[in-house]
């Protein structure tokens, strides 16, 4: 449903969010590695997040990535937004230009039940959230164990 580039996008600022406490500023190479993903492509997705005010950077030699108090009680639907769009959320499930209520796709009515229920947990998890249960280590940003 959202793009490898939104799941990325949330890998990392969940990532920089967990250094907040710290006070460090993070480089594209050390986020890239961290949650898994192509540099060049993690640099793209900062840039956006950044854009957004997702996420926060410092350019020079004391530069890099981090996040701000007020930024950290986002909720994560912040960042599909500001990387695929909301739309996402009102799309067809069997990708058609035309289905609705009116007009309804075999899978319409289960597909917006879930599409929903994406959104309703997207809305109800914030940037914060992600980062304690990073910093607590009960959960993890890459497959590897």
């Amino acid at each position: 449903m959202i793009s490898k580039a939104c799941k990325y996008g949330i890998r990392a600022t969940a990532f920089v969010a967990s250094k907040a406490g710290q006070e460090i500023k993070l480089n594209v190479k050390e986020i890239a590695r961290e949650v898994d993903a192509p540099e060049a492509f993690t640099a793209k997705v900062l840039q956006i997040l950044n854009k957004h005010r997702i996420i926060t950077s410092l350019k020079g030699p004391y530069g890099g990535f981090y996040i701000e108090e007020y930024q950290m009680e986002q909720p994560v639907l912040n960042i599909v937004h500001a990387i695929d769009g909301l739309s996402i959320f009102r799309e067809c499930g069997l990708g058609l230009k035309q289905c609705s209520e009116k007009h309804p796709c075999p899978m319409h009515d289960k597909f917006k039940i879930a599409r929903e229920t994406l959104r309703d947990v997207f809305q109800q998890t914030t940037i914060r959230q992600l980062a304690n249960e990073l910093s607590k280590g009960t959960t993890f940003l890459t497959s590897q164990v």
